[in-house]
Order: C-alpha cells, then sequence, then structure tokens
C-alpha cells in the first residue's frame, strides 16, 4: 500500500480527508494514531518526511505543546507525541510522493 492516512475519526477534517481519498478510490491505510501505540522513533521519522521544523505539525492548543521547552528538538517533539499523540496535527496523509498534513483537506490532492 502506498498511501497512510494518519486519522482520527472524532476530527471532522480527519474524516474529510479520509471521504476524500475515498471518492477518488484511492486504496490506503488507516492509521488510528491514538490507539495505535507508535512509539518516538516512528514520529521522528514521520516529522521528518513532513519536512520543515517539526513544531510546525503540532496542535498548539494542547497542554502538552504548552509543556515542550522553547527550541524543542526533534527527539523531544517525538517522545512528547508518544506520550501524547494528540499532539500531532492531523490528518496527516504519506505516501510515496511524500508527506502532507492535510489542513485543508483538500491538500489530499496535493499527494493522489
Amino acid at each position: 500500500m502506498t498511501y497512510s492516512l494518519y486519522h482520527n475519526p472524532r476530527c471532522s477534517k480527519s474524516r474529510q480527508a479520509k471521504a476524500l481519498l475515498e471518492e477518488a478510490n484511492v486504496e490506503f491505510e488507516e492509521v488510528l494514531y491514538l490507539k495505535a501505540g507508535l512509539d518516538a522513533e516512528h514520529y521522528a521519522a514521520l516529522l521528518t518526511r513532513l519536512g520543515g521544523e517539526p513544531v510546525a505539525h503540532l496542535r498548539k492548543g494542547e497542554d502538552a505543546f504548552k509543556a515542550l521547552p522553547a527550541g524543542a528538538t526533534l527527539d523531544q517533539i517525538a517522545r512528547a507525541i508518544e506520550a501524547d499523540p494528540i499532539l500531532l496535527e492531523r490528518p496527516v496523509l504519506v505516501s510515496l510522493k511524500g508527506a502532507l498534513v492535510c489542513r485543508p483537506p483538500e491538500r489530499v490532492q496535493e499527494l493522489i
């Protein structure tokens, strides 16, 4: 499978991204990252794949974000996501072409 959607079914933007993939008949793996028990190494690789500053891919309104030190490293951020996955901005689509936070959900079109 060449697509993975990091998805939270309770999030409307995440549901919209999933629906766009389904409407386009794109086969994808649904990664329910809030329940998956992914480790910091996995999140570090995902953040690296997303590119840019790792902090840019976080939900800034979360308490876990406020607890991060200023200038947090990739490792510190990945460990924070491992401890509290809600910190990861969603939805995230990963493909052979790259990875994107799909906000707005229509950004999935950039990778399919």
